[in-house]
């Protein structure tokens, strides 16, 4: 064990923890959930320590040799190297105090290492006056929440989103000329092609993503060197463009200054935007997994028209059962991912005059929202949309014996007396082609030509 000193006093901590008194308090305080903020907001904030320490180094304010060690140190942390050292619970400190100095004492203790002395000499790197130096909570957890959200997004999210369109895409031309009955309030409709059907999904995630890639840009205006209220009061005014300037190279992000600082530091609204798109991207999800469900259902009592992959038994009483467990995840993850929304809303409108003090479990939500997303969509791709099937011969049962087919001899025999052949033929269990021949009111060729399924669903006719 060693003492590690705060200013409330001392503190025993175990030889091999890199973390330091602060960190240690907040365990004991915050032993909530066992949840941490995930491994990407690590790395951020580690990112973020690096090139603090190399634009202090490069201002003249920090020593060389220490700027280096906290680099050094930093990266092994943005690789993951000492992730078991960030031990404080989502459910903690206010702005995230206690993670930022969780990071800020790790680095510190493991650049007195680079500097081949032991953990805990604070006076060759301390995690206040050196690794957070021209900083504050409150600027650098929101500036690593925006770098940890935008680049989740774009190397988890798209990625996934854009192959799982690609698929439907491809889905859509394979199925193209397949007719299928219609379906409005659960009820027969107008035919409609599969094709036709499966498209509207791939634009509707091609909608829903743009939003996501929109709301991801505003993400890259961060207020870091407004330290604690935005005024810059430790800073100086060349710190942030240096910061962003290491921070740009390193990611290849083109972050900048916001328009107003003070905007920044008070308003989590940017993240708060990317929420709600990842809640319209997840609307959009969980509208897909119902419909395919219930395309899906059967084999014998149900639609049956869609065929989904049979990936693993469906029940633990009934035999040879298989359920759509993909869509059914898929709808799970939609859940949660409106559930996380709805607390980063909460949290965003708890801010409070010169800072929002919920980042932790904003940043938490809005990561896991993104992490979910991105994997529940590569999976969804991979293990039920890929292998989908459409049954071209219950597509076409459903279809011919709808009365809804009445609809199309509308322009010829009117609407009072295609609703008489359509109860007609739902009466007598014949097809809506069967009872207007025998009707008298409509040629043979008008029927074939009105009632020809292609002509019926194509929009150019």
């Amino acid at each position: 064990m060693r003492k590690a000193r705060d200013s409330l006093g001392e503190v025993m901590i175990d030889d091999a923890a890199y973390y330091g008194a602060q960190t240690a308090r907040a365990i004991k305080n915050f032993p909530i959930s066992g949840m941490r903020l995930p491994r990407e907001f690590i790395r951020a904030q580690a990112l973020v320590k690096g090139a603090a320490a190399l634009a202090n180094r490069d201002l003249g304010r920090l020593e060389p040799e220490v700027a280096d060690a906290i680099v050094n140190a930093a990266q092994e942390v943005a690789e993951g190297r000492w992730d078991d050292h960030f031990v404080v619970d989502v459910y903690q400190a206010g702005a995230g105090t206690s993670q930022n100095m969780n990071a800020n004492e790790v680095i510190a203790n493991r650049a007195c290492e680079w500097l081949g002395a032991e953990k805990g000499r604070t006076d060759l790197v301390h995690p206040n006056d050196h690794v957070n130096m021209g900083q504050s909570t409150n600027d650098t957890i929101h500036t690593a929440l925006h770098l940890a959200a935008c680049e989740s997004v774009h190397t988890r999210l798209i990625p996934s989103v854009s192959a799982l369109i690609a698929a439907f895409r491809k889905k859509q031309e394979q199925y193209k000329d397949v007719v299928k009955l219609g379906r409005t309030h659960l009820q027969d409709a107008v035919p409609i092609r599969v094709g036709q059907e499966i498209g509207g999904w791939a634009g509707a995630l091609e909608a829903r993503l743009k939003d996501v890639r929109h709301a991801a840009d505003g993400l890259l205006a961060v207020g870091i060197g407004g330290t604690a209220v935005g005024t810059g009061l430790n800073a100086g005014p060349q710190f942030p463009g240096k910061v962003l300037e290491r921070l740009r190279e390193w990611t290849g992000y083109p972050w900048r200054e916001p328009e107003d600082r003070f905007t920044f530091m008070q308003n989590t609204d940017a993240v708060a935007a990317l929420s709600g798109s990842l809640r319209g991207l997840a609307l959009s999800l969980g509208k897909i997994a119902d419909d395919l469900r219930l395309l899906s259902s059967g084999p014998r009592g149900g639609l049956a028209e869609f065929r989904l992959p049979a990936v693993q038994p469906g029940s633990s009483i009934m035999p040879g059962k298989v359920n759509p467990v993909m869509a059914e995840m898929m709808n799970m993850i939609v859940y949660q991912v409106i559930g996380c929304d709805a607390c980063v809303a909460a949290a965003t409108a708890g801010a409070q005059l010169e800072l929002n003090v919920m980042m932790p479990v904003i940043a938490w939500n809005v990561l896991h929202a993104i992490r979910i997303l991105g994997t529940g969509c590569e999976a969804f791709r991979v293990r039920c949309i890929e292998g989908l099937e459409v049954d071209q011969d219950q597509c076409r049962h459903w279809v011919e014996r709808s009365t809804a087919l009445a609809t199309a001899l509308n322009p010829v025999i009117g609407y009072d007396r295609a609703a008489e052949l359509a109860k007609k033929a739902y009466q007598e269990g014949r097809t809506v082609r069967e009872v207007a021949a025998a009707s008298g009111w409509v040629s043979t060729e008008d029927i074939n030509r009105l009632m020809d399924l292609h002509r019926m669903t194509d929009p150019t006719a």
